[in-house]
Order: structure tokens, then C-alpha cells, then sequence
């Protein structure tokens, strides 16, 4: 709900750098109170992570997407024709058997690895988003919002107790990531329908960490979860691409 809050201020403010997107948000009460929202979203959002493996619980935020698909479709009356709702409904039943498949949660990650490789991510968030900001593909800005978005719960990982360089780093990495990604979903939603950008940001947000956690982060599955997770990722890949724009008219 918050996203839709998010959309219309973003529309009202017709800004698209970071710069002027930063200060005309600090300036906007409405615009303040979904930072509130988001905060309060992410503390729960930072349990999540500890106790669960990172893919379950990126599945469990993907859950907000019917929500904000029905909300921007009242609010904004976009349309939510049967096209939408397969992608809607395919996004989420892929999340479901990702998360019917689900182990238990790798350790923290120690090491320089993890804080090196999230700040060359960070740099293909931050160069993506400029190349876009002068394009006219805004779904894509709400991709590179969902990497942003991911990176932010992959650095999660590497947040400990001891006051460590890869620690401080990755603390360091996890508002940036939040920042960055923020200004890029407000900016797609701006120049496009809700429920489009919202379904890029949310793959990537969604199944970029997923993926990570498995193959690098010791994440398991359950012992007969393979083929749930093989399903899940590609339907809810599949229900995404369905959300682009350019298939409404299908």
C-alpha cells in the first residue's frame, strides 16, 4: 500500500535525478511517512533474513505484490485485465513453491568476498539508473530497483557483532543499497503503470538473492525441494515477463 503512496507522490514531483528525487522527498510529508513505512517493514524484513534462508524470506515481502497490484488498480485505475492477473498469480504461486521447498538458513559471511562483490553490484544499480533515467523503458528502472533491493538483503548476511572491515563494509552497503533501489522503484512508477514495475522490482528482489543464497551462501533446500525451487524460479520469472507492458494487449 505503501507503493502506491510511493507512485503518486513520485508522479506529483515530475523529477527524475537523485539529487533533486532526495531533496524534493524530504520536503514532502506523504513521501516521509512511506520512508516510516518501509523502516518498519525492514527491521521485520532483517529478522527474516537471520532466521530464515534468504529465498523464503525475499518470498515472504514478494507477497506484497497482489496488494499493490489491486491498490494501484483503484487508485490509479489501471487496468487489471486478465493478462495482469495471470502474471500477478504467476509471480506469486512461483514464490509459494519456491517456499514449500525450503531448508534451513546458511551462516553469517565472514570475509572480504561478500562486501566487494555487493559494491560492484551497487555500481551496475547506480550506472544502470542513469543510463535509464534519459530512456523510455521504465520497467527496467524497476529491475534495477529489485537488484538494488536484493543486494540491500544480501548484505544482510554480512552484517555481524565483531566491528570487522568486510562487517562495516556491509553495514555501510545495506542503507546505501536501500537508498539507491528506493529512488529507482519511485522513478519507474512514475513513468509507468504500478503493477509492471512493481513485478520487475519484485523478481529480481525475489530471486537474484535466492539464487545467491543457494549457490554461495550455504542456503538449503528441503531434500525433495529441487524441483519446487526449479518451479518456482522460472513460473515467477515467467509471470514477470507476462507483466511487461508491452504484452497487455495479449
Amino acid at each position: 500500500m505503501a507503493a502506491v503512496v510511493q507512485a503518486a507522490v513520485a508522479r506529483d514531483f515530475a523529477v527524475s535525478g537523485f539529487g533533486d528525487f532526495i531533496r524534493a522527498s524530504l520536503r514532502s510529508p506523504a513521501m516521509l511517512l512511506v520512508v516510516g513505512a518501509y523502516l518498519v517493514g525492514f527491521v521485520l524484513h532483517a529478522v527474516s533474513v537471520v532466521l530464515l534462508p534468504l529465498y523464503l524470506a525475499q518470498a515472504c515481502v514478494a507477497f506484497s505484490m497482489p496488494v499493490t497490484a489491486v491498490c494501484s488498480a483503484r487508485v490509479f485505475h489501471e487496468p487489471l485485465g486478465r493478462g495482469r492477473l495471470v502474471g500477478v498469480g504467476a509471480v506469486c504461486l512461483g514464490i509459494a513453491l519456491l517456499a514449500f521447498g525450503a531448508g534451513e538458513p546458511g551462516p553469517q559471511i565472514e570475509g572480504w568476498s561478500l562486501p566487494l562483490g555487493l559494491a560492484a553490484l551497487l555500481a551496475v544499480c547506480v550506472v544502470g539508473g542513469l543510463l535509464l533515467l534519459n530512456g523510455k523503458d521504465a520497467v527496467a528502472l524497476g529491475a534495477l530497483a529489485g537488484l538494488g533491493y536484493a543486494g540491500s538483503a544480501l548484505a544482510m548476511r554480512g552484517v555481524g557483532t565483531e566491528l570487522t572491515g568486510p562487517t562495516i563494509l556491509s553495514a555501510l552497503l545495506l542503507p546505501i543499497f536501500g537508498l539507491i533501489a528506493f529512488w529507482l522503484y519511485s522513478v519507474s512508477m512514475s513513468r509507468a503503470d504500478v503493477t509492471p514495475a512493481t513485478g520487475a522490482m519484485i523478481v529480481n528482489q525475489t530471486f537474484v538473492p535466492a539464487v545467491v543464497g543457494l549457490l554461495l551462501m550455504g542456503d538449503s533446500l528441503h531434500p525433495d525441494g529441487v524441483w519446487l525451487a526449479v518451479a518456482g524460479l522460472s513460473l515467477g520469472t515467467l509471470g514477470a515477463i507476462r507483466l511487461s507492458p508491452r504484452l497487455d494487449a495479449l
